[in-house]
C-alpha cells in the first residue's frame, strides 16, 4: 500500500507537467496567423507556439477566439494563454500579465496606390478621408484619441475586414500593423493595386514596448517558464530560422 501512495506521489508532478497547455490567438492575422484550406492554423505566431511547447516539454493544443473575447477566454480559464500580436500596453497589464516581448513592428497606413500623397500623416491632413481599423485593437485606441475629431473611423471585426472594406472602397485608408500589412496584404493578389502611405506609425503611449504573451493576472509559473523557453529559442538560433520563413530579412524582433 505504502508503495502504491509513493508512486501515485512521484507520478503528480509529472501529470502537471504533461497537462495540455491552451494557446489562444485570433486566425485572421496573416502571415502571423490564419487558417488553412483545410482549417488548420498557421503562420509566425503558431510556429512560435510550437517551439515554445517544444522547449518546455509541455503539449499544446490550438485555440481561436474572436480578438474581442482573447482576454475575456483567459480570464474566464477557458483558454492558458494568449499567443496573438498583442500589444503590451498599461491598460492591458490591468487585466493580464505579459511575457517579455516575443515581437515589436510599427504601425502603417494603407491605401490604393496613388490616392494619398501625404509624406508624413497627420489628422489635419486626412480630412474627409475614412479611415478603417480592427475594432478593440491598439490601433483603434491611437485613432480614437488622435484622429477621431478630424476624420470617420470605420470599425471592423477583423483586420481581413478592414481590408475588405478598403478595396470595396468603403474606407480610403487602414491602419494596421506594418508587417501583417505588408505581407498579408500588400503581397496577395488582392493587394495589388494598393500601397502603404507615409511614414511607420510608433506611438508607445498606445502600442506599447512590443508583443508578448499574455498570461492570467498572478500565473507567475507559467510566465516564467515562457521567458525562459522565449530566451532559448532566441540563443539557440530557432526563433530566426522562424523569423526568416515568413519575413525573409524582415526582422519583427
Amino acid at each position: 500500500m505504502r508503495v502504491c501512495w509513493l508512486l501515485l506521489l512521484l507520478s503528480l508532478p509529472l501529470a502537471a507537467q504533461a497537462e495540455t497547455l491552451r494557446i489562444a490567438m485570433e486566425g485572421q492575422f496573416p502571415p502571423f496567423e490564419e487558417v488553412d484550406s483545410q482549417g488548420r492554423l498557421k503562420g509566425f505566431n503558431v510556429d512560435i507556439a510550437h517551439a515554445l511547447c517544444t522547449q518546455m516539454k509541455r503539449h499544446c493544443e490550438l485555440q481561436r477566439f474572436a480578438w474581442d473575447d482573447l482576454i475575456p477566454a483567459l480570464q474566464e480559464g477557458r483558454t492558458d494563454l494568449i499567443l496573438a500580436s498583442m500589444s503590451i500596453t498599461e491598460e492591458r497589464q490591468q487585466q493580464v500579465d505579459f511575457t517579455r516581448k516575443y515581437a515589436q513592428t510599427p504601425a502603417f497606413f494603407f491605401a490604393r496606390a496613388g490616392t494619398i500623397n501625404e509624406v508624413i500623416i497627420t489628422p489635419r491632413r486626412l480630412r474627409g478621408k475614412r479611415v478603417g481599423v480592427q475594432r478593440e485593437t491598439t490601433y483603434d485606441r491611437f485613432l480614437t484619441a488622435r484622429y477621431q475629431e478630424h476624420v470617420p473611423i470605420l470599425r471592423y471585426a477583423s483586420a481581413a475586414d478592414t481590408y475588405q472594406a478598403l478595396q470595396r472602397g468603403e474606407v480610403d485608408l487602414v491602419l494596421d500593423d506594418a508587417v501583417s500589412g505588408y505581407f498579408g496584404f500588400l503581397q496577395s493578389e488582392r493587394g495589388q493595386g494598393f500601397e502603404r502611405v507615409g511614414n511607420a506609425v510608433r506611438a508607445p503611449k498606445f502600442f506599447g514596448k512590443g508583443q508578448g504573451i499574455a498570461v492570467r493576472k498572478g500565473d507567475d509559473a507559467l510566465r516564467s517558464s515562457l521567458d525562459q523557453a522565449l530566451v532559448a529559442i532566441l540563443d539557440n538560433g530557432i526563433y530566426r530560422r522562424i523569423e526568416r520563413r515568413y519575413f525573409q530579412r524582415f526582422s519583427v524582433y
